[in-house]
């Protein structure tokens, strides 16, 4: 189940004022990436805005993602809260839907001690049934899931993997040495530019935004390493560049939502005030980002 590419859904929005979900185009946005051969669908990633959604939206938008989808791939939904009661209660709801597992964010905002992380995660774990993944991502939440903690955790049945977007090597390869000690853990990484040196590690799979709009591209990524086709792979990599360059141009995930609607896979709308919508300038840039990967 932790295998392949595995997309962290940008979360649609209407345009009315109070940026309601738009859950039309969510489903276009699901079949593109089915039909596309993603291995995975993940709302309510740092690309699905959770930060940004009430705990009400995001039970019904995960509940409804997890009915679409309908068992065609696996729905990991993310649960993460800065309190543990929260996370606790999202988790509980995300498996009462049918989710087949949930990605845990660390809290953001309060800098943690290892103990405080491996007590959040051990609450959760307990409080329920489903698989875990945890989720690094220091550069946003202040906080990162150490090695020591990691392999600690790992003799908990149901956390059975880390999803790390740090970018760093030494992060991934000390992660990577871990996994290889336990049956149970799976590897998963969430810097796209890090796909090719992950899975040439040990990675079992990856969690890559750009999937939202290089579906066909990423999973062409996929099987090239897997049939350990290198030269393809790396070729395939440095053709993410192109909208990795142009994405980091704007608060997540602004750039990637005005690219998805460009190209006429969905109309996902903005990104969720106080984040403006992109530039005329900027907007400039996607298109000819776009017109790079035939895609207006």
């Amino acid at each position: 189940m932790f295998n392949g590419i595995i997309t962290p859904i940008v979360t649609p929005f209407n345009q009315d004022t109070k940026q309601t979900i738009n859950y039309q185009a969510t489903d276009q946005l699901i079949d593109h990436l089915i039909n596309n051969g993603v291995s995975g669908i993940f709302p309510l990633g740092s690309n699905g805005e959770f930060t940004m959604l009430s705990v009400q939206e995001r039970i019904d938008f995960s509940k409804h993602v997890i009915k679409y989808v309908n068992h065609r791939v696996p729905v990991y939904v993310g649960t993460g809260a800065c309190n543990t009661n929260e996370a606790i209660f999202l988790s509980k709801e995300a498996e009462k839907a049918g989710a087949d597992a949930v990605s845990i964010i660390t809290p953001y905002f309060v800098k943690l001690t290892d103990n405080d992380i491996y007590n959040y995660y051990y609450e959760i774990a307990k409080a329920v049934n489903i698989p875990i993944i945890l989720y690094n991502i220091p550069a946003n939440t202040q906080n990162n899931i150490s090695p020591k903690v990691l392999d600690k955790l790992a003799f908990l049945p149901n956390i059975q993997g880390i999803k790390d977007s740090s970018g760093n090597l030494d992060y991934i390869n000390a992660y990577l040495s871990i996994i290889k000690k336990h049956d149970n853990l799976h590897f998963l990484i969430g810097s796209d530019s890090k796909i090719s040196y992950a899975y040439q590690h040990g990675a079992s799979g990856a969690i890559a935004g750009t999937s939202n709009l290089l579906a066909k591209q990423v999973v062409a990524l996929n099987s090239s390493l897997r049939a350990n086709d290198l030269e393809m792979a790396q070729k395939l990599q440095d053709d993410l560049n192109p909208l990795r360059k142009v994405m980091h141009q704007a608060p997540v995930p602004s750039v990637l939502k005005s690219a998805v609607t460009m190209a006429h896979i969905a109309d996902v709308g903005n990104a969720r005030r106080p984040i403006c919508p992109v530039t005329q300038e900027l907007s400039i840039k996607i298109k000819k980002m776009l017109t790079h990967y035939n895609l207006i």
